[in-house]
This record gives structure tokens, sequence and C-alpha cells, in this order.
């Protein structure tokens, strides 16, 4: 397979000796041309200094370098973390000669520990040495906490008739919730598109992905999806009918990372999309969809690949959403589990258990109350979960 490129854009991965086990640790992406920038971040108050930092710098719409570190968040260390962060930056920007504004940083691992930035400075030459037009799996590899892999797509697409690449790689495995992007993912385009419009199309692709994908129920302090394009491949975004173009391509890279980091979540065995239509609003159907990707007891019975229905009934139920439970139905697949709010009994519940073996699958609930639809991506809850999450720090 041909290593992910993106014309004037470069990336590297080293081991800076942040993680215990001596994996690399450090990355980074750099544009040999400016770039316009964009930026979506954590909805969670606890935000870690690198994110501090980059919502003040992503304002201007500009964009040099990423500079990203895995084995350490960062987060809850005061004014010292934030200064750590901006050290982190300098020391990239004097070394690429690019103005320290112009450079952003991401963090991730554990919480609360002091960032050994002098390791971060002393590995920078090393790192910047390391750039290369393919090196963004270098990169993928070195943002990896619990991942077991990493995740890195690539894309062709034409504007104008002119070709243009995405490329964009995201890690994320657990601290995991639909509530902004979940994990870090930096995407790169070498197409011209102004920083408003790149805002724009960002968050419309966030909101269809990331922001739709459940692993544990829980925000992190460092969540960012930061989007580059630099205009290198000579491609322009002019028109909507480029936009849209654009936009496709966008939304299709995301929501194959997203399925993917689900799918690779701590402990996780299966896939399951989470399917709500038929509710008075599309709110509606999102609040629902989310209780029951949620729901521990409807994960665990996932993981024992157990169609125990009740337990979805019951999570949708708490959602705060009026419905008639009397008009619903419920589907494993295309097997119908439920019809009318009762059961259908035993040839229906071995059907839905044979589609329960299945590494991937969909349960839908239809509400029959209205037009609402919502859609939420979620995986099962494993004993290998509780295991990784028990002893994270240590």
């Amino acid at each position: 397979m041909t290593a992910p490129v993106c014309s004037g854009m470069q990336a590297a991965g080293v081991a800076a000796g942040l993680k215990k086990n001596g994996q690399p640790d450090l990355g980074l992406i750099y544009s040999r041309t400016p770039a316009a920038a964009a930026g979506v971040f954590t909805r969670n108050v606890v935000k870690a200094a690198p994110v501090l930092l980059d919502q003040q710098r992503i304002t201007s719409g500009r964009c040099r370098a990423i500079v990203a570190n895995s084995g350490n968040a960062n987060c809850c260390n005061g004014d010292q973390g934030l200064r750590d962060a901006v050290a982190a930056s300098a020391a990239v920007a004097a070394a690429l000669d690019i103005p320290e504004e112009e450079v952003l940083v991401a963090s991730t691992g554990v919480i609360g520990q002091p960032l050994p930035v002098e390791r971060i400075v002393g590995a920078v030459p090393e790192l910047v040495a390391d750039l290369t037009d393919d090196g963004f799996g270098r990169l993928a590899a070195a943002v990896m906490t619990t991942d077991t892999e990493p995740k890195c797509i690539h894309r062709r697409g034409t504007l104008g008739g002119q070709p243009f690449n995405l490329v964009a790689v995201a890690k994320g495995a657990g601290m995991i919730r639909p509530d902004m992007a979940t994990m870090l993912c930096f995407a790169c385009t070498d197409a011209a598109i102004p920083a408003p419009l790149l805002d724009t199309m960002l968050r419309r692709a966030v909101d269809q992905s990331f922001n739709r994908i459940t692993i544990d129920g829980d925000t992190s302090t460092n969540d960012s999806v930061i989007l580059l394009a630099n205009g290198a491949g000579g491609a322009v975004l002019q028109d909507e009918d480029g936009e849209a173009a654009f936009q496709t391509l966008l939304d299709e890279i995301f929501l194959q990372l997203a399925k993917w980091l689900v799918r690779d979540g701590e402990g996780a065995n299966k896939l399951v999309e989470v399917k709500v239509k038929g509710a008075l609003s599309d709110q509606d159907a999102r609040r629902i969809a989310d209780t029951v990707a949620e729901s521990p007891l409807v994960k665990t019975a996932l993981f024992g690949e157990d169609a125990n229905w009740g337990r979805i009934l019951g999570a949708a139920g708490r959602a705060g959403v009026a419905f008639d439970p009397g008009r619903v139905d419920l589907y494993f697949d295309d097997v119908r589990m439920v019809a009318g709010g009762v059961g259908c009994g035993e040839e229906a519940e071995a059907a839905a258990t044979a589609v329960l073996k299945q590494p991937e699958l969909a349960i839908t609930l239809d509400l029959k109350d209205g037009s609402g639809r919502a859609a939420v991506l979620t995986c099962d809850f494993s004993v290998e979960y509780v295991k990784i999450n028990a002893d994270y720090r240590s």
C-alpha cells in the first residue's frame, strides 16, 4: 500500500522517553508553506493546557506545525502546564524557523502528572530530522495510548479538475464520548481553502462522525480535531460544487475514523450502531440513542451476546423523552425482537442471538411517534476494558 502523502506537508514520529515502554510518543506535522487552520476542542470544563493554548492560537486561522505527545496529558498542571505547552511549541518553532504562534500543541495520556517538557524539547532536533513526506504513519503511531493500532486514512479528490489529497490521523480507544471529538485527530489537505470555510466544513464533519461515537461515556480533557489546508497541490475550492465535493470526502474520512476508533475501543469486540427513528424530533431521538449506547447494562449484554432487549427498552425509558412503550418496535439488524412493546418469542430470540455473534451489528428502535431520527456508534463492555482502566496509571 502506498504511504499517505499530502503536497507540502511532512510528518514525523519518534520516541522522546515520555512512555515507560520506550515506544514512539512524540509526533509532528509541518507545512512547508503557510496553511489555513481550523479546530474544534473538548466541551469538558476541565481543559488541558494544549487545548487552552490552541484555542487562543487557532483564532488567527493560520498554522504551520502541530506537535503532539502521548504518555502525558499535560492537564491539571496549573500555570506550569501552560508554560510547558508554550515551551514545546517554542522549541519546534525555533527548529523549523517559523512563528511560534503558528505552532499548535496536543497531548494525550495520564491526567495530573507534570509534563517532562525537557524530554520533548531535547527530542525536537531528532523529531524535525525525522520529517518526511510519507511520515503520517509514524505520526499515527506516536500519538497512540491504549490504541491497538495506528489510525491513518488517505483519500484523493478533485476540485475544478485539479486533484488534491486529504490525509487524516486519529487516536483514541477510551475516555470516548460524543461531546465534540473525544480524541485527537489531525487532518491535512493540499487544497486551497480559506480558514472560515474550513472551520464550517470541519464542524459539519465532526457533528456527523466523532460527535456520534461513545465507548465509555467519558469526555476527555484533551479532545482536539485540527484541519490544515495549505494549497500546495494547486487545487482551489472556489464554488458550491467544490465545497460539496470536499465536504463529502471529509465526511467520509471522519466517519471511517470514527468507526475505527469504536472498533478499537479498549477491550471492544463489537461495533454497534444504535438507531432511533419515529421520535417526535431529532433531538429526542438523539437523547434516546445516547442513553442506550452508553448504558453499562446494554453494553455488557452485547459483550455476553445476550439479546436482552429489556435492558434496551429500560435505557430508552430513562432518557427523559416521552414516548408510548406500547408502540415500540425493536430490531437487531433486520430481526424484529419487539413488536408493539412486546417480545416476539423464542424464534426471534434465537435469530437475534445469532446476530449478536457478529462483530458489527445495528440495534434499531422505532417509536412510531414522528419523523425524528438519530444514530450513535458504540461498542460492548468487556472484562478487558475493566482491566485496562483499573490500573491505567501504573
